[in-house]
């Protein structure tokens, strides 16, 4: 199956990249779509990171939020996607031909991990030219790449924004992630992942995307849209929630590879900041950048607690709640929410007394009412060193350190 790459997808070529695991990628191709105009001094860049089985279409699944005037103000930035390493979207991934055999990789692609994709990101753009990034923003395992860029990169972001997203996979987003990828494992083509490119295991990835809908939204959503109204399909009689979820496995399964599946949703299992740093609320703390933080409150996959714990411990966070009854999937839905949280904190707008940023959130009583307390508050700065070299657009060498 040819999965569809967007359209104005561009790429460059990274000649040599390390693994944490140390496996080595060669000629490592790294996809992205940008917007806007760079300037002189190639810092005007806005980095924005999808989701799993997102793109770097970001006018696609974010484009209320993309354009003149808007959050990202392609007037004022340079608003840049690149896609996840271990993709189907133009980055190196599953689906791509192994150099060294002339064939795909397949199930024998490396293990990768978020630290790895943000590395790879990183050298990219070094690769590009930019020399400086007002923000990097993302959502889901967008935000797990945002969030890890604050510690790889902070003399180069002046700021993050981490979206329905937490600062390390607990237990329950793994076993979620784990009860996908068996879907996969049982489908009898899976063949440990080397199957047939001609017969790919399309009824478990379909499984696996029926498993994730439920965690993507909520009771209450699912509740009011479908309720127990029937409908016939193919002359079969069907609850409406049993046909919309078979239509959404299927659809992914003509856009999406079952490698990458399972590749990519252990790249989020990865995710832990502390991991080889220290004490996770130590390592937290350790921040010295603004971060917004942005909670769901009915996030099934990312309880509002996992974002509460963030802007608890970083020092500089900022924290909104976004509220809806869609789940975790709200981030792209609810967009006016999402404009009138990030926009203020791009341009430096919240408020702020005797030079500390007010951190305001909500804690939650015993039956789960909100009390309306501060959690934190902590002192600005605006320093952002930045000394980066213009480079030629090339493939070369890189092992970077994790």
């Amino acid at each position: 199956m040819d999965i569809p790459i967007p359209s104005n997808l561009q790429t460059l070529c990274i000649r040599q990249f390390t693994l944490e695991n140390q496996h080595r990628l060669h000629e490592v191709q790294v996809g992205y779509q940008a917007w806007g105009t760079l300037n002189e001094r190639q810092d005007n860049v806005l980095v924005v990171c999808h989701a799993l089985t997102g793109n770097t279409d970001l006018a696609d699944w974010w484009g209320d939020l993309l354009g003149p005037g808007k959050v990202f103000d392609t007037d004022r930035y340079w608003v840049v996607c690149l896609n996840v390493l271990g993709s189907c979207y133009g980055t190196t991934g599953p689906c791509s031909i192994n150099p060294e055999t002339g064939k795909r990789y397949g199930g024998v692609f490396p293990r990768v991990t978020i630290r790895d994709s943000v590395r790879l990101h990183i050298e990219a753009l070094k690769q590009i030219g930019v020399r400086g990034i007002e923000a990097v923003i993302g959502g889901s395992m967008g935000g797990m790449q945002s969030l890890e860029w604050a510690y790889l990169a902070p003399e180069w972001a002046k700021r993050v924004v981490v979206i329905a997203a937490s600062g390390r996979h607990s237990a329950w987003t793994i076993g979620w992630s784990e009860a996908q990828r068996a879907a996969i494992y049982a489908d009898p083509n899976w063949q440990n992942g080397h199957y047939d490119e001609a017969n790919p295991p399309v009824a478990g990835l379909a499984a696996a995307r029926m498993n994730a809908m439920i965690s993507y939204r909520s009771w209450r959503s699912f509740q009011d849209r479908f309720g127990r109204v029937e409908q016939e399909s193919h002359g079969e009689a069907l609850y409406a929630v049993e046909s919309y979820q078979r239509y959404q496995g299927r659809k992914l399964t003509e856009r999406f590879d079952a490698n990458v599946y399972v590749r990519l949703t252990q790249l989020m299992d990865s995710h832990d900041v502390s991991r080889g740093r220290g004490v996770y609320e130590d390592v937290l703390r350790s921040l010295h950048i603004p971060v917004l933080v942005v909670g769901i409150d009915s996030d099934l996959l990312y309880p509002l607690a996992e974002q509460e714990e963030l802007a608890r411990h970083i020092p500089r966070a900022h924290f909104r709640i976004l509220h809806s009854e869609d789940g975790h999937d709200a981030f792209l839905i609810e967009f006016e929410q999402l404009s009138s949280f990030i926009k203020p904190f791009l341009s430096d707008l919240y408020p702020s007394i005797n030079g500390k940023a007010i951190v305001r959130s909500v804690a939650w009583n015993s039956v789960g009412k909100n009390t309306g307390l501060p959690l934190a508050s902590a002192t600005t700065s605006n320093k952002h060193p930045l000394n980066h070299k213009l480079k030629e657009l090339k493939c070369k060498s890189i092992v970077l350190a994790s």
